[in-house]
């Protein structure tokens, strides 16, 4: 039977010759204090305890060199037909799998802007000049980036269906959440059912602990990262969420809105309604560019007009991330071009990807309204996760 691990490996191989790259070189040590966050794809989380290389050959060729200690396990890994044990130092076994491969380019795992593609640490990397200096292989890297990119971006049908599975954990503990929350109960109290929730479910947070799920209740709990407060849920304001979940080893990512009604109220004040519309109908504006060949910009911009042209300011974060192991799950971003993305933006749209597309508006009066969808690239556009909310919660 394959296992996701080789599933991946596999996939990396291919993406190899996609690329033309000849080989490509994890260079790792003490991975439970420092571990390269693409290893997790293509190797488990099994920890590496010393000095290791793994190499990926555009033959096929796939090569452990890790400490006699961790051979065992790699060899369990089942995705490398060359474990190479050593003990004083790999750099000698290193050399002389260089000198067999004669590889012409050599991709390592550093990048401007990828932070799944920049494991290599500045001392690891050093390091590895170090033992290839004097050798015609030093002038041969070249940045991992867009072998990472892709192979952490194109999601194989194993990997899509473990995110589904995370997807329909979160949508039923939201029914519950809202079957649970009531007016006098504080941010915290929400939070504190949810986690008892993912317990109850064997599951983890998508993110932090202490801040998934953000529970924003009323125009003066702040937006963002921060955790729940004890600020109380009253009638006549929003309540907004935003959760995901972590089932083996997969996440989701989605936000979620409530409006607790006023004595007498059967449906949400206009100005409620037509500001979850207008998010509504930003979502969608997203979804609708967003397929293969396009950017992340492109999307971006799409959703952005929206919400600008209709008199709101612009919301100070992209419109959408990738979506996999971990909620924010690095490659292409759904964002504009602001420094701090780098080239993120401007990167290619693929299937199989998995993206967020999250945006949202302030309410003066009645808080936050936010909404998050998670949406799977396909060959001719892109398809829900799971049902999108449409209408307000009312409660």
């Amino acid at each position: 039977m394959t296992t996701l691990i080789q599933e991946k490996v596999r996939q990396a191989l291919d993406i190899l010759k996609e690329k033309d790259i000849d080989l490509w070189l994890i260079f790792v040590r003490e991975t439970s204090v420092n571990s390269d966050p693409i290893l997790p794809v293509i190797y488990g989380n099994e920890t590496l305890t010393r000095q290791s290389a793994l190499l990926m050959h555009q033959s096929g060729e796939t090569i452990a060199i890790v400490g006699r200690i961790d051979a065992e396990t790699s060899r369990l890994v089942g995705a490398y037909q060359n474990v190479i044990p050593c003990d004083a130092g790999i750099s000698q076994y290193l050399l002389s799998e260089l000198q067999r491969l004669n590889p012409a380019r050599i991709a390592i795992n550093t990048s401007l802007s990828n932070v799944m593609a920049d494991g290599l640490s500045y001392g690891m990397h050093q390091l590895l000049v170090k033992m290839l200096v004097n050798t015609p292989f030093v002038d041969r890297l070249c940045s991992a980036e867009e072998i990472i990119s892709a192979l952490n971006g194109r999601k194989t049908p194993s990997e899509i269906a473990l995110i589904q599975a995370a997807v329909d954990e979160t949508f039923e503990i939201y029914q519950q959440t809202y079957n649970f929350m009531q007016p006098g109960q504080t941010e915290k109290d929400v939070s504190d059912f949810m986690h008892q929730q993912l317990a109850d479910r064997n599951l983890l947070a998508a993110w932090t602990y202490e801040g998934c799920p953000a529970v924003n209740s009323g125009p003066d709990s702040p937006v963002g990262h921060a955790a729940p407060t004890d600020i109380q849920l009253e009638r006549g304001h929003l309540v907004h969420f935003d959760f995901g979940v972590q089932k083996d080893g997969y996440c989701s990512d989605i936000q979620r809105m409530v409006y607790l009604l006023r004595p007498g109220e059967s449906e949400a004040p206009i100005e409620v309604q037509q500001g979850f519309d207008l998010v509504r109908q930003a979502i969608e504006a997203a979804r609708v560019v967003l397929h293969p060949g396009v950017t992340g910009l492109e999307v971006d911009t799409a959703a952005r007009k929206v919400i600008t042209d209709a008199g709101y300011p612009e919301y100070h974060y992209a419109t959408g991330h990738q979506l996999g192991k971990r909620a924010h799950d690095g490659g292409g971003i759904l964002g504009p071009q602001w420094e701090v993305y780098g080239d993120l933006p401007n990167q290619i749209i693929e299937k199989d990807q998995v993206y967020t597309i999250e945006l949202g508006i302030a309410l003066d009066g009645y808080g936050y309204i936010g909404l998050e969808e998670d949406v799977l690239v396909t060959a001719h556009g892109n398809e829900y996760l799971g049902e999108p909310q449409t209408k307000l919660v009312l409660l």
